[in-house]
């Protein structure tokens, strides 16, 4: 890691100058389109698999219990089947394992080129759903939309916090989520729309329009610069500083520089970083590595995201009522966005997180009292009222606003701020890795928990809630307006991990081989 001075500061850590170019601004705005790759499935999955025709087709079992409900049967249960929610959880498995090969090419050969082979695989994939005929290609499609995403999360979040200036990092680097709401909200629309077209072949629109995504972040990819992080990696030390020149606006970048050019030999003398990311000097790093992706999962937001327009319809809105809903709570989940765009680089890290988890707590109390007031344990709620059902939809509303200005695009920026380069691809493979992992199971056995704990599923979601915020209140230290690679000082000065982590000057070389030399 790169020295540790503090002088001159806002804060701590370096003051590099550095505007807000026009450049940067195109860059990283074409950069964070990745994410509408993952927005977009991320939407039109739920729709879809509440859409009548496309269950008849490939999961009849399930819609011959959706379209056969009499006012004795469970509403918890009506879409419990495995081999459905595979049809959404495939993707986040291939995700995983894609995200572990990403992170060795993002380190070789750019985030670029990784971020176009993601783009390249998901638009394969999108053209395969359109044309499924067995559920095998839907199958098969989803896992190679899982590659796909599985490479855009493992480079562009790493590549727009390396290519910001650190007074500006948030609000960049937010732009992904930002993409990712975006594709939720185009996907509920399509989805609302699709499920219109007379023959019953909408969904097909609905799951090859990710054919669109995926060019715009192919072809975005091909007009893209590399990051001078990865061109000093590269020993492309001319070109990186130019570059850097360039995109800071300014005369004179040497001192961001060569710290970049130091945080680079270091990380060279790291041969294994999948090993050494383990040793206890990165222990901070790893810690939010894992726990940052997983308490984001167990948020319950992605249960909403992907199974809204079907869990609205268990709660006894009407098809088109239940995609409308959806689409209502996409729009709030793009405009709370926009609030942390404007306001993490002003409030910073903590106080978003922890605004957002109080108020998430507290929607999520509503709505379990509301449900549970209403289908009980049995799951019959005879004919729902309008009031009943805007409450719902209003509280839901509010905790989606939550975790949109919070764990949602501070789950992404945080992780990819804080590691040093020369462990970053490795540990932004394990953030993505967790995170993909716990979309995974959190898809795969919802609507077993909602058939089997019904209105309890809220409190279990509520209780990690709780958990995390307390967790961020206890050990993670702000990093707002910290240079990237000046990132260890704030582990330095936290009152918990300044035990693990020491200042560059007292940890010798050969700490990085893991030998410690006798004094």
């Amino acid at each position: 890691m790169a020295g540790g001075g503090i002088a001159g500061a806002p804060g701590v850590g370096k003051n590099y100058p550095g505007k807000l170019t026009a450049k940067v601004l195109t860059t990283c705005i074409v950069a964070a389109f990745g994410g509408l790759i993952f927005g977009y499935d991320l939407g039109i999955s739920g729709g879809v698999t509440s859409m009548d025709s496309f269950l008849s087709q490939f999961f009849p079992s399930v819609y011959a219990k959706e379209s056969s409900v009499t006012a004795s049967d469970d509403q918890y249960c009506k879409f419990d089947s495995e081999k459905l929610t595979f049809f959404t959880s495939s993707l986040y498995i291939a995700a995983l394992a894609s995200s572990i090969v990403a992170s060795s090419i993002t380190r070789k050969m750019g985030r670029r080129v990784t971020m176009m082979l993601g783009g390249l695989l998901f638009f394969i994939g999108a053209i395969i759903n359109a044309a499924a005929n067995h559920v095998w290609m839907l199958y098969f499609g989803r896992i190679l939309l899982g590659f796909g995403i599985g490479c855009a999360n493992q480079s562009v979040p790493i590549y727009v916090s390396e290519m910001a200036p650190y007074k500006y990092r948030g609000a960049l680097n937010i732009m992904f989520q930002m993409s990712i709401t975006i594709g939720i909200l185009v996907a509920n629309l399509l989805n609302y729309f699709f499920a219109k077209i007379p023959g019953g072949w909408g969904w097909r629109l609905s799951l090859g329009g990710a054919f669109v995504p995926a060019l715009i972040i192919l072809v975005g990819s091909f007009f893209l610069s590399e990051t001078p992080n990865s061109l000093i990696e590269r020993e492309k030390y001319d070109e990186a500083k130019e570059f850097l020149l360039k995109i800071r606006g300014v005369d004179n970048v040497d001192e961001e520089f060569n710290d970049l050019v130091a945080a680079s030999e270091a990380s060279r003398k790291v041969k294994h970083p999948w090993a050494n990311i383990t040793k206890r000097q990165y222990r901070p790093q790893l810690t939010m590595a894992i726990f940052i992706p997983l308490f984001q999962q167990l948020t319950g937001m992605n249960v909403f995201v992907f199974y809204a327009p079907v869990l609205f319809k268990t709660m006894g809105f009407g098809a088109n009522a239940s995609l409308m809903s959806a689409l209502i709570t996409s729009i709030v989940n793009m405009v709370a966005t926009l609030v942390s765009i404007f306001s993490v680089d002003k409030y910073g890290r903590r106080t978003l997180f922890l605004e957002g988890g109080i108020q998430m707590f507290i929607c999520q109390m509503v709505m379990t009292v509301a449900i549970a007031v209403k289908f009980g344990t049995t799951g019959n709620p005879g004919v729902l009222p309008q009031w009943y059902a805007t409450l719902v939809v209003v509280a839901m509303c509010i905790y989606i606003a939550g975790f949109a200005w919070s764990w949602g695009p501070l789950g992404w920026l945080v992780p990819s701020e804080i590691f040093p380069l020369e462990i970053r691809s490795a540990a932004q493979s394990i953030n993505v890795s967790v995170n993909m992992l716990l979309t995974f199971v959190v898809a795969q056995v919802f609507t077993a928990m909602l058939c089997h704990m019904k209105f309890g599923l809220f409190i279990f979601f509520s209780v990690w809630v709780v958990i995390m915020t307390i967790f961020i209140h206890k050990l993670l230290p702000e990093t707002k307006g910290v240079p990237i690679e000046e990132m260890n000082i704030v582990w330095q000065k936290h009152p918990f991990w300044r035990k693990y982590v020491k200042p560059a000057e007292d940890r010798d070389e050969c700490e990085m081989g893991g030998k410690t030399p006798s004094v």
